[in-house]
């Protein structure tokens, strides 16, 4: 059996401005499913809403092992993966807040650190820069919260279960928030850090993508 040959780390990270991609399409179609979750929440047709949070984790799991495996990651699609989970998110928590499951304060802290990083974001445009990547502390929180409101969802669908799931899902709620605050933080600070100095190029401030990715990932 012959040794796989080793490839540079680097070529599996190449980004491309391709658009018609299999891990687009599968984005797209998470970002599609959206509006149909949170009617289905809102009318309390729980097991309904979990079918379709459990097709969408699986289109982003083949997404981005189709991006990696077939070298298909792009720029469009490091805007739609992360859109399409703060989508699911916003939807799962308003429709959940409507139906007083879960308290306002808790639409509040989730919506506003985002509005927070919209406003930080503006700020960069102001300076030439693009968005920041995903820091790791923002893509764990993403991910408790994306998992924690569908699992409170499960208790409304399965009311024999709460006494189990609301415990779990509110733990994820609350440890999702807090991370994702801390995540906030720390853009905050990368922020401050690249608007206190000049770009030196037009390039490099166009792509802040590519020219943080290094430092914020370790």
């Amino acid at each position: 059996m012959s040794q796989p040959q080793s490839t540079p780390d680097h070529d599996a990270l190449v980004v491309s401005d391709r658009v018609l991609t299999v891990p687009n399409a599968l984005s797209a179609l998470r970002i599609l499913l959206v509006p149909v979750f949170l009617v289905l929440v809102l009318a309390g047709l729980d097991l309904a809403a979990l079918i379709v949070i459990i097709v969408s984790s699986l289109s982003d799991f083949l997404d981005g092992v189709i991006a990696r495996r077939f070298s298909q990651m792009t720029k469009l699609g490091q805007l739609l993966d992360p859109a399409a989970d703060r989508l699911f998110i916003f939807a799962a928590v308003i429709a959940l807040a409507v139906r007083e499951v879960v308290p306002w304060w808790v639409v509040a802290v989730i919506v506003g650190r985002d509005v927070f990083l919209g406003v930080l974001g503006l700020v960069l445009a102001q300076h030439g820069y693009g968005p920041l990547p995903v820091h790791h502390l923002g893509k764990v929180a993403t991910f408790a919260l994306f998992y924690a409101l569908p699992i409170l969802v499960l208790g409304q669908a399965f009311p024999e279960v709460q006494p189990v799931s609301d415990p779990i899902g509110w733990a994820f709620t609350l440890w999702g928030a807090f991370l994702y605050w801390w995540a906030g933080i720390l853009y905050l600070r990368q922020t401050r850090e690249l608007t206190s100095k000049t770009p030196q190029s037009s390039s490099d401030a166009s792509d802040t993508l590519g020219v943080q990715r290094r430092s914020i990932d370790g």
